[in-house]
């Protein structure tokens, strides 16, 4: 029987054509706080000494396809958190949702994630 090492998660790197700018949007849409900045990447985390971390990464090719890994949030109250993303910048994704219990939104750069409804109780 193999024995699983120890593996920290220490952050998903994002592909980015303004990381610094994607960085901070992400920063603010989630309350993280920047722990790393230079001109070519930003990382950004819950709390400076807490994991894992979002790093943001200057690339010269653009988004072309749908992401195949995107988060799920799920929020307290999932209307105004939806009202509150698209103000900071998101966009919706184009298609009907209806009957979802979830909004897939775009970030700045054409990212997608979701916003969950509240759990069933």
């Amino acid at each position: 029987m193999l024995v699983p090492m120890a593996l920290e998660w220490e952050q998903i790197m994002v592909d980015s054509a303004d990381p610094i700018a994607l960085g901070h949007w992400w920063a603010e849409a989630l309350g993280w706080v920047v722990v790393d900045e230079n001109e070519e990447i930003i990382e950004i985390r819950p709390e400076p000494d807490r994991l894992p971390g979002l790093l943001f990464v200057g690339v010269p090719e653009g988004k072309t396809v749908k992401n195949r890994l995107h988060p799920d949030f799920r929020p307290d109250d999932q209307a105004a958190e939806v009202a509150r993303l698209l103000a900071l910048g998101a966009r919706r994704v184009d298609g009907v949702q209806d009957g979802q219990h979830w909004v897939t939104l775009l970030d700045p750069e054409g990212n997608e994630f979701c916003v969950l409804s509240e759990p069933k109780g």
